[in-house]
């Protein structure tokens, strides 16, 4: 999803650069909402991989005491 945002920030320059306004603005309201759905993703996985390894580093330290 990442590569995508960055893509559209790359159209939105040429737009850009030729003059072309509506395309730039455009492809820039893409990328600006593709770059924070990545970064809400990337968030929610973080956190759950987090809270998750917790959980699995718990799990094995109470089972290596028997």
């Amino acid at each position: 999803m990442l590569k995508w945002a960055i893509i559209a920030a790359v159209i939105a320059v040429i737009a850009g650069a030729f003059g072309f306004g509506l395309i730039a603005s455009a492809a820039a309201s893409i990328a600006k909402v593709l770059f924070f759905i990545f970064l809400a993703v990337f968030l929610v996985l973080l956190i759950s991989g987090i809270v998750v390894g917790r959980k699995v580093k718990a799990g094995l330290t109470r089972h290596d005491h028997h």
